[in-house]
């Protein structure tokens, strides 16, 4: 059986620093978001960003990875590499990862955004994206002692599924703290029973992930190695926060405020 590491208050407050300073650099990578912007010049940005908050980039630390960031567009998913041939266009899909190593502890962030100003289809990526952003609201809602991590799957797959998308399943959250990835895996669908999930205790720190497709939530690794595509070419879309679970319910440890839709 594997071990899921608990935190204590006093580590979950560095986890806590960390997590709003990352949420305030997402932020305002958001901000200047605009066509014609390479992917590898958003990864500039948020590297720049990261080491002045004192921080490092989470992902530098992963073998073989070269960047500070994960930036996919339209049907990439996950992992995509940052690149200066990547130019976003009006209307465009674009998913931002970003992790940050802080005071000893990571903490995790990803959301997507429509490139602006691209009236085609706007009514349908909103309906998407919102889908996105409930989803991952209502599985932070289920992360109170005593439930399980299945509570947050079932609450992932209902919002995604309800709205007519797909979660992609073989991709998941995690535990986080002193490693990017800890135990547990958090699917976006219940995969088990739920009672045979694992039990939600005070101090576990989890990146809650909810990924998702307009298709049929099948994936494809890219020739690169790392990029992850839908398998049908359709859009994907990526929300995740880093949270605590705590004696007095779930603590947001990335929060990300808008005044409006990105």
């Amino acid at each position: 059986m594997f071990k899921i590491p608990l935190k204590s208050p006093e580590e979950i407050k560095v986890m806590a620093e960390g997590g709003e300073r990352l949420g305030k650099i997402l932020l305002e990578i958001l901000g200047k978001i605009e066509p014609g912007l390479s992917t590898l010049e958003i990864d500039s940005w948020i590297d720049e960003r990261i080491t002045k908050a004192g921080g490092v980039p989470s992902f530098k630390l992963v073998p073989r990875y070269h960047w500070a960031s994960c930036v996919g567009v339209n049907d990439e998913v996950v992992h995509s590499i940052p690149r200066k041939d990547k130019i976003l266009k009006k209307g465009d899909l674009l998913k931002i990862d970003l992790g940050m190593f802080f005071g000893g502890f990571h903490t995790d962030l990803s959301w997507t955004v429509r490139v602006g100003g691209d009236e085609r289809d706007e009514v349908g990526s909103r309906e998407f994206l919102g889908a996105g952003e409930k989803a991952l609201a209502e599985a932070v809602k289920t992360c109170w002692l005593g439930n399980r991590v299945g509570h947050i799957s079932q609450a992932i797959q209902a919002v995604i599924e309800g709205a007519g998308f797909h979660p992609v399943e073989v991709l998941t959250g995690h535990g986080i703290g002193r490693r990017l990835h800890e135990e547990p895996l958090i699917p976006g669908v219940l995969k088990s029973p739920l009672g045979e999930t694992p039990l939600l205790k005070a101090g576990m720190t989890l990146a809650i992930e909810v990924i998702y497709s307009q298709g049929g939530g099948e994936v494809v690794l890219g020739n690169d190695g790392w990029t992850i595509f839908t398998k049908d070419g359709k859009m994907a879309g990526l929300f995740e926060k880093t949270i605590a679970v705590t004696e007095s319910g779930p603590l947001i440890l990335t929060p990300v405020q808008f005044s409006k839709r990105g």
